[in-house]
């Protein structure tokens, strides 16, 4: 099955078959593959074969940059028939984009930004992804987890407001557990929920702590030190607020062997 970065892979293997059957002149692949792997913007040199490399494309983070910079950023990576995805989007770029790019799709309460090739067909999901949040107030973080691994290929699953202050909502969702391939829990506060689910699974399970919490949460680090106190066996943890760098993760578990 082929995962978000995949497909952009799939390109160059189209470009050889092509060549193989006749379609495309040697010359024109040529050229195509002569295309320097960075796209240098001045103020980005934007790795535009890091889909080829790692199987998964560049993601532009958001945050501190202007619209005009993202757009130039994204528009590198359309030029080159990869599929854009934009985390920590200020909401102030989000008109300007959407104005640019007609295809574009803003998730407001991920602060994310999607933007599909035209013409491309969807991939294959590459596996079942469970994304739990403690509480309301963590959706923001799991919405951002959510956007990130569907763009990545996954078949994702969203269970909101089931932490532990009623440990029966989590126990209620054990079917839904047990069908998962990785388990990402969003958790502020105490970060409690991480461990209940990584007693009650035999997957992967990936914390994300959020900065939701009273004045000793700080901001999130009360959660993260839960999480890597868990002892529940075989639980990993991503930094605080990191929806993207859990939804990464747990594609490179579905992905397996896929990729190669």
């Amino acid at each position: 099955m082929l995962s978000f970065g995949a497909v952009e892979r799939n390109v160059l293997i189209q470009l050889l078959e092509a060549v193989r059957a006749g379609e495309t002149s040697t010359a024109d692949a040529l050229r195509e593959l002569e295309r320097p792997p960075i796209e240098d913007r001045g103020y980005a040199q934007v790795d535009v074969h890091r889909a080829v490399r790692l199987g998964l494309p560049e993601v532009i983070f958001g945050a501190g940059k202007t619209a005009e910079q993202i757009e130039g950023i994204a528009g590198a990576l359309l030029d080159r028939g990869q599929r854009v995805l934009v985390t920590r989007l200020a909401p102030e770029s989000a008109p300007r984009l959407l104005k640019a790019f007609p295809d574009a799709c803003h998730h407001e309460q991920a602060r994310c930004l999607t933007i599909e090739v035209p013409g491309r067909m969807a991939a294959d999901p590459c596996g079942d992804v469970l994304i739990v949040s403690a509480g309301t107030s963590d959706i923001p973080v799991a919405e951002e987890a959510r956007v990130c691994a569907e763009a990545f290929g996954n078949r994702v699953e969203l269970v909101v407001d089931v932490g532990v202050a009623g440990l029966h909502r989590i126990l209620a969702q054990r079917d839904r557990l047990a069908e998962a391939r990785v388990v990402i829990v969003v958790a502020g506060m105490e970060g409690a929920l991480t461990s209940v689910v990584g007693g009650l699974v035999a997957c992967p399970v990936i914390g994300v702590p959020t900065s939701i919490g009273y004045g000793a949460s700080f901001d999130g680090l009360a959660a993260l030190l839960g999480m890597l106190n868990s002892c529940s066996a075989g639980v990993t943890v991503v930094n605080i607020d990191n929806g993207f760098g859990a939804a990464y993760a747990a594609t490179l578990i579905n992905r397996g062997d896929g990729f190669r």
